[in-house]
């Protein structure tokens, strides 16, 4: 309970710091990353609440992306025990709330976290693989990562007006997260994604919110697929 409890608090301090990095880099491609607030103040530093040296606030909720991060972190605690492991989804967790909520806002997955939150988990992960007690594979997380981020790339080779290059770069660090566990995390996780972005998109045309051919953020569900996956890999290493 006390594991669950330190992962609750530090998924809610880690993700009041995530709107201000949200709210900069949610702009189009062809955009420089927004250095100023709705009113034009400067702001400074990446991390922190969403609110300008004026005092108001802007981009994301803080309150709900601090809950969000509370929660990921303390259901992967729950998942996963006292095992080293747990200490690299605990730093990832937050990165992937924040690509999910860029994503959300303006259908983009920027390199600046994408590819090396890729690096991140593979280097974090060689580290857990040296202690005692952990439950995964260095090696199948590498595969993983790899057979991933090839298949994403074939499906953007197929159809790239259905799936977007950022994704592509995202299958790397998310592959390597489930392949941990094994191939069955990374088949398991990935249907996952697949599975929430089709109910969400179905969830929209019922609603008539959208059409059948309107684009949708992928991102989003790749990474709650992979929280699934993760999650239940964990429980049953």
């Amino acid at each position: 309970m006390t594991l669950i409890v330190g992962a609750l608090l530090w998924g809610a301090l880690l993700g009041a710091l995530v709107p201000r990095a949200a709210y900069r880099l949610s702009v189009s491609p062809d955009e420089a990353w927004r250095d100023s607030c709705p009113d034009g103040h400067p702001l400074s530093g990446w991390v922190g609440l969403a609110r300008c040296p004026e005092g108001d606030r802007f981009g994301p909720r803080t309150l709900a992306v601090s809950l969000a991060t509370a929660l990921v972190c303390a259901a992967l605690a729950a998942a996963t025990g006292a095992r080293p492991e747990l200490g690299v989804w605990l730093l990832l967790a937050p990165f992937g709330v924040l690509l999910a909520v860029v994503d959300f806002g303006v259908h983009r997955l920027p390199d600046v976290l994408t590819l090396p939150l890729a690096a991140a988990a593979l280097a974090l992960l060689g580290g857990a693989a040296l202690l005692p007690e952990h439950a995964g594979s260095w090696i199948h997380a590498l595969y993983g990562g790899l057979a991933l981020g090839a298949a994403y790339f074939v499906l953007f080779l197929i159809s790239p007006n259905g799936m977007g290059f950022g994704d592509v770069k995202l299958a790397l660090g998310l592959g390597a997260v489930l392949g941990w566990y094994g191939w069955g995390g990374v088949l398991l996780g990935t249907f996952a994604g697949f599975l929430l972005a089709a109910l969400y998109g179905t969830g929209l045309v019922i609603a008539r919110r959208a059409g059948r051919k309107t684009a949708i953020p992928f991102g989003p569900f790749l990474i709650g697929g992979a929280f699934v996956g993760l999650l239940i890999g964990a429980y049953a290493a």
